[in-house]
């Protein structure tokens, strides 16, 4: 989707159409969660801190999410993709993979399936959508950024290796820039340059993603799009307005924390048992603590307890904190469901 978040409030509030619009925290530690298109031409990225976005768009509007009406616009773009294939892979609620490999009717192509889609989220939502159509996962994500907004571009089998070594690195998907700072370091800018490392020189200098490097330089990704994909962790983490540096100021900051986090394991029974710790400090150094139980974390008040002893091995600081997160992992599906708390959707 483009721009989502800030699309939906476009189009519900006629009064933010064609106006620089971020979605987010205007204050001072707030942080852009979505910008209008409107808002990218004056350099507004989402995760950019509020204050920075202002100085580059002094007209620039703030509106506060609606998590809940995304959910509800995500849920009904999803049904759409659901007439078309069963294998959707979701990445986030404005994204996903979609294998219709199986699904083609006669005389029908997949970047005709696209447009379909693409016309019926238009006419079912009064939202765009930009499409991407490949061979394989990694070339359907590049291409599905090469012409937004509301773009629809093909990348065909003959055309994946060159296409891919025309790129920079910092065009890849799946590359940061700290790598392919890294990368620049040893001549490594463009997929050319990394087609021309041996995989060997690759995993000694980037480790096992290496493998994935040698491969998507050379249009090569033979991972399946995964329907029903497990979820792995479940977290949630706050900025505060004021740098903190008092212990019962934190433990009170932790509490919605746990509140959040163990919503999720009372709606879908799936409980971990490796909980983490996030602490970012008023310089941006950023540390972690985690613990793995024994055993399953079954009740809220367990979460919590471990969520504290935590907490507490970060004291006495020496520097203010600017956000705390915490998270569980290691899940296993719970056949009782948690109970005695009230249920809220994440």
């Amino acid at each position: 989707m483009d721009a989502f978040y800030a699309s939906v409030e476009q189009r519900d509030n006629p009064e933010l159409r064609n106006r620089p619009l971020a979605v987010g925290g205007s204050r001072e530690r707030g942080v852009v969660a979505a910008a209008s298109y409107e808002a990218r031409q004056f350099g507004v990225r989402s995760a950019m801190a509020s204050s920075i976005a202002l100085r580059k768009c002094p007209d620039l509007l703030f509106v506060k999410p609606r998590f809940d009406v995304y959910k509800a616009v995500s849920h009904q773009i999803k049904g759409i993709f659901a007439q078309f294939t069963d294998l959707i892979e979701p990445l986030s609620l404005d994204e996903a993979y979609l294998d219709v490999t199986d699904r083609l009717p006669t005389n029908t192509s997949a970047t005709q399936i696209a447009q379909l889609i693409k016309d019926q989220i238009k006419q079912e939502t009064q939202l765009t959508a930009s499409a991407g159509v490949s061979y394989n996962k990694f070339l359907a994500k590049l291409a599905s950024d090469y012409r937004k907004p509301n773009g629809l571009f093909v990348i065909k089998p003959h055309q994946g290796l060159a296409f891919v070594e025309g790129l920079s690195v910092g065009q890849f998907h799946g590359i940061g820039s700290v790598t392919a700072g890294k990368m620049n370091k040893l001549g490594i800018f463009s997929g050319l340059d990394l087609r021309q490392q041996t995989e060997a020189f690759l995993v000694r200098h980037f480790g096992k993603v290496g493998h994935h490097y040698y491969s998507i330089s050379r249009a090569i990704d033979h991972r399946p799009v995964m329907a029903n994909r497990v979820r792995k962790s479940v977290g949630s983490e706050t900025t505060f307005a004021e740098d903190l540096l008092q212990q019962p100021h934190l433990i009170d900051v932790l509490q919605p924390l746990v509140d959040s986090v163990w919503s999720y394991c009372e709606q879908t029974s799936m409980l971990g048992r490796t909980i983490t710790l996030k602490v970012k400090y008023a310089d941006f150094t950023q540390i972690t603590r985690s613990r793995t139980t024994p055993g399953i974390i079954a009740h809220k008040t367990q979460l919590n307890q471990v969520a504290l002893e935590l907490l507490d091995t970060i004291f006495p600081l020496s520097k203010g904190v600017r956000l705390l997160g915490l998270s569980l992992s290691n899940f296993q599906v719970n056949d009782t469901p948690a109970s005695g708390q009230l249920s809220l959707e994440l």
